[in-house]
């Protein structure tokens, strides 16, 4: 009886807890459409660029980007900003050939007449923080613009992005990832769908509402006196973005967000490289939560800004709640069959209002802008159902991410390698940097495909079909998972289009 009703407790406290997360994100999501129904009736005037244009530094950390370097500078060579107030740092950390094929480009650059200069450190210390940070020391602009190395800035993005600095307070001026591969495989489709959530409904909506939002890491630009002000880069955290992104504006600066403004990037192509992504974003996003919440909730900021900010802070924290009541799912069948005889799920059914949240969420973030609403509403309806199942079959891995965040476990910052793949073409599996190695963790992944098939069976000897859709879910989603993880790591070495 004592274990039944544990179980019971457990699996209700971490449920209330993903329904407190699908709640914040269907607020999110009314903030967004709030926001975009008044800009309709009183749409914001764009501040005019000031008669003197100040000096810009574009960063563009950088390590091991063979297939991508070429591409970068060629997009931030052409930005149309005057180059004697235009300084573009190659902080190049590259320890392969790459190093040889980026200093070409440079060589190449300079002799154009394009303000570049290559930094490479004396030792890689701090990982991209420590770049960016070095960097920093020689930077000659007023504002630091950063770029990733798969991403392709367009000419006019300064011109779009500077006038709104005509604010003293803005210290940020972030834009939306747009994706160059986003059709390229389901794999790809499925982190567009999640990221267009995050660079609608989550950034817009926080800047609406005048919550805390984050810089994502590139494709934004910072005033370097809110850098210095705040801190600096640390690197005591895998995602240096947030942790610096929070201690700016408990100090006060604001940020601003511009959604009609994309900087197109590559999408992760492979099982291994989305795992090790996640890893970093859901460790760091555990990390930085385990640094600055304290801080957040001794701050003097309103109630609701200190709680909007402690949500954003717990969000990656979500996995450990929605593993753990998967895994509660299938015993708690036996509780309430064999030890404690109650309908749970008729109290529980409370719960599923934070299901139609957090489908409504993703509903506005696809649909709701869209020019073709039909069209978009077809691929709503179906990249959810694809997407909660991708989410289950990766909550292992990122759960695990997030236990390991939280209790100071100190991991390196490992990159997400990208292959120059735009639209539906190119290819990664005769690449360097393509990982062959299955892990540890993909056979518990499944082992869990398996639990959740027996989840399955157990429901139906029960005649009991309220978790069935569920489990099986879950079992589809851990066996994807699975499928990409062993196919990625033994695909041959070939050319052409690979898709997967």
């Amino acid at each position: 009886m004592e274990l039944g009703l544990a179980i019971i407790i457990v699996y209700s406290l971490a449920l209330a807890l993903i329904f407190g997360y699908c709640l914040v994100q269907f607020h999110l999501a009314l903030q967004y459409v709030r926001w975009h129904k008044q800009a309709a009736v009183s749409p914001e005037a764009v501040p005019a660029l000031p008669a003197e244009l100040p000096t810009v530094t574009v960063q563009l950390p950088l390590y091991n980007e063979r297939y991508v370097v070429e591409r970068l500078l060629d997009s931030v060579a052409a930005l149309d900003w005057p180059r004697e107030r235009l300084h573009i740092q190659v902080l190049d950390d590259s320890t392969d050939e790459s190093r040889g094929i980026t200093e070409a480009k440079v060589a190449e650059l300079q002799a154009r007449g394009v303000p570049v200069e290559l930094v490479h450190r004396p030792e890689r210390k701090g990982f991209k923080a420590g770049a960016l940070q070095y960097g920093l020391a020689f930077a000659k602009g007023e504002y630091v613009a950063i770029f990733d190395a798969d991403f392709t800035p367009e000419p006019d993005f300064l011109r779009k992005t500077m006038p709104w600095f005509s604010d003293p307070k803005v210290g940020v001026v972030q834009t939306r990832w747009e994706h160059l591969n986003r059709d390229y495989s389901l794999l790809t489709r499925m982190q567009a769908f999640a990221l267009d959530l995050h660079f609608s409904v989550e950034q817009l909506g926080r800047f609406a509402a005048g919550y805390f939002m984050n810089f994502n890491g590139t494709a934004g630009v910072w005033r370097t006196s809110c850098i210095e002000d705040a801190g600096g880069w640390k690197a005591d955290t895998l995602t240096e973005d947030m942790d610096l992104s929070y201690r700016a504006q408990l100090k006060g600066w604001r940020f601003r967000y511009l959604e009609g403004v994309t900087a197109p990037a590559e999408l992760p192509t492979d099982m291994s490289a989305v795992k090790s992504q996640q890893f970093r974003w859901n460790k760091g996003g555990a990390e930085t939560a385990r640094k600055l919440m304290g801080t957040v909730w001794r701050s003097d900021l309103p109630f609701r800004v200190k709680f909007h900010a402690a949500s954003h802070l717990l969000n990656t924290s979500n996995y450990l709640w929605v593993f753990l009541t998967a895994v509660l799912s299938i015993p708690l069948l036996w509780v309430k069959h064999e030890v404690v005889v109650i309908d749970y799920f008729k109290y529980a059914s409370v719960f599923l209002l934070g299901s139609l949240s957090i489908a409504y969420a993703y509903y506005v973030s696809t649909v709701y802008r869209a020019s073709n609403r039909r069209l978009a509403l077809r691929e709503y309806a179906f990249r959810l159902p694809v997407f909660l199942a991708v989410t289950m079959g990766l909550s292992l891995h990122n759960a695990l991410a997030v236990f390991r965040g939280w209790i100071g476990q100190q991991s390196a910052f490992v990159r997400t390698p990208k292959f120059a793949i735009v639209g539906t073409t190119g290819g990664w599996k005769n690449k360097q940097y393509a990982s062959r190695r299955i892990g540890w963790l993909t056979w518990l992944e499944m082992l869990l495909m398996l639990y959740f098939l027996a989840g399955a069976a157990i429901g139906l000897y029960y005649q009991d079909y309220g978790l069935l859709p569920f489990h099986l879910m879950s079992a589809f989603g851990f066996g994807l998972i699975v499928f990409y993880s062993v196919r990625h790591a033994r695909a041959p070495r070939e050319g052409g289009n690979q898709h997967s």
